[in-house]
């Protein structure tokens, strides 16, 4: 079982203005899968600094092998959530977002325009969602069945095997 946590990035979510339902849509999704349980899960303005203080945070105290976020991946002058992710990763890992947008890329052209970026922090993963929560469940469909392996590797729990 994999801990996930859960950032939605939006200022009109974190102002009380508007229902988040891609957080939700990745809680469900992870759920279902009966290998993850979300240990954490919070709504923020789109604020470079408080999206990576808080994920700094919860990977520096382990509460997460895996953060998810949900929005601010696009065109708009508030979307910080890849530079946020980038403030706080040691190493990046492109080829998670280069899939997501290549999977993408099938259902939609505006895919190109996703931003998102993942990397990873100590012991967490930290993976960049689009903020829809159509994109969200068909990026997670395609991502989910292949991040196991990558999450055995990186919390160890692959065993002996997967750490050499």
């Amino acid at each position: 079982m994999y801990r996930a946590a859960i950032i939605t990035a939006s200022d009109k979510g974190a102002a009380g203005q508007r229902e988040d339902l891609s957080g939700p849509a990745i809680r469900e999704l992870l759920e279902a899968t009966g290998e993850y349980t979300v240990t954490r899960s919070a709504v923020l303005p789109d604020e470079r600094r408080e999206l990576a203080d808080t994920m700094a945070l919860w990977c520096d105290q382990g509460v997460a092998d895996v953060i998810f976020t949900t929005g601010g991946t696009g065109f708009s002058p508030r979307d910080w959530t890849p530079e946020a992710t980038a403030d706080v990763c040691q190493r990046m890992v492109p080829g998670i977002p280069e899939a997501i947008r290549a999977m993408s890329l099938q259902i939609t052209p505006r895919a190109m325009l996703s931003r998102g970026t993942a990397g990873i922090r100590e012991r967490t993963l930290i993976i960049n969602l689009p903020g829809s929560p159509k994109a969200v469940r068909e990026s997670l469909s395609f991502l989910l069945p292949a991040l196991g392996h990558g999450l055995e590797i990186l919390t160890g729990a692959g065993g002996e095997c997967a750490r050499s």
